[in-house]
């Protein structure tokens, strides 16, 4: 059995993570709860391969009773209103987190996987996004905690790969939904079920033709472990739904599926926000064998079953 860290462990994607590699091998989760929450791994701490340790990883983390195989790196508010909270701590995560990580996978011969973003391409001026795009992006904007973050946290990440030889992977992911998301997260998708749940009129932003693509939970934990597990490549690869709609398409889905009466109302798009999002997933089709397989309906009638139990 490998022993594998998971930072953010305890969030909306690394608890499903977690749950995937439980099965097979040692885990130790690290999460400080800024946006993770117990709730997401409490049915795996009684698992006698499972660990939990609550940190932040913007501290140095000493694991040395045992030696690490792979460290998965999520550890990082995901969602503009989480980021934006507190913008110098995100680029803290991004920056001094990855180096703290980067510094046990030297330290311990081990495998390092970078959870990047498709924010990386910014507002994007190509589309769809390929992995040599190397985007368009506002470096003193108030997305650019994340964004830029995770652009340095992608270099940190070939530094050591080049000075050091630390084995490492980067993989950018684009938009993933599915149950555990937080209801106050202020993405499209939750936000979208949580308003159609409470009768409330869904908000969308700007003129809602801009596009997004939705990735399936499963689908994306799926690729991430394929990654993490494939010899030879450093990636960076994008992980995502290639499959595009507009945040209006997406409402009108969400107000169907839960039967809902109630109107999709209009506010001013936030400073940045990309126009059009869309991954070009062709390497990860052809190194990692690996596309989705989730329609989106079928994944949002199990995200609204989740919120319906939660709420």
């Amino acid at each position: 059995m490998k022993t594998i860290v998971v930072t953010g462990g305890a969030g909306f994607l690394g608890s499903h993570l977690c749950d995937a590699l439980i099965e097979k091998n040692r885990v130790i989760c690290v999460d400080n709860f800024f946006t993770g929450t117990k709730k997401n791994i409490e049915h795996l701490m009684k698992n006698p391969n499972f660990r939990l340790i609550e940190h932040d990883i913007i501290n140095p983390l000493f694991i040395d009773n045992e030696k690490i195989d792979q460290i998965y790196n999520l550890a990082c508010p995901a969602s503009p209103v989480h980021y934006q909270y507190n913008a110098i701590r995100t680029i803290k995560a991004n920056v001094l987190g990855t180096t703290n990580m980067l510094g046990m996978a030297l330290k311990h011969n081990a495998r390092i996987l970078q959870a990047s973003t498709s924010e990386v391409y910014g507002d994007p001026l190509e589309h769809p996004q390929t992995e040599s795009y190397r985007g368009n992006v506002n470096p003193i904007g108030i997305r650019a905690c994340y964004d830029e973050g995770k652009r340095c946290a992608e270099t940190l990440m070939f530094d050591y790969h080049r000075q050091h030889d630390v084995d490492i992977r980067v993989i950018r992911i684009f938009n993933t939904y599915g149950p555990r998301m937080a209801s106050n997260d202020g993405r499209v998708v939750s936000n979208f079920i949580v308003q159609a749940l409470k009768g409330e009129d869904i908000t969308a932003y700007g003129d809602g033709r801009q596009t997004r693509s939705f990735c399936y939970v499963s689908d994306l934990v799926e690729g991430i472990v394929s990654m993490m597990n494939k010899e030879g490549i450093t990636g960076p690869i994008n992980l995502g739904n290639p499959h595009e709609f507009t945040v209006l398409e997406l409402a009108e889905k969400v107000i169907e599926l839960t039967g809902s009466s109630i109107k999709i109302g209009f506010r001013e798009l936030p400073k940045d926000d990309p126009i059009m999002r869309k991954p070009d997933i062709r390497l990860a089709n052809e190194k990692l064998n690996w596309r989705p397989n989730i329609e989106l309906e079928q994944g949002l009638k199990d995200t609204i079953d989740y919120f319906k139990e939660v709420l």
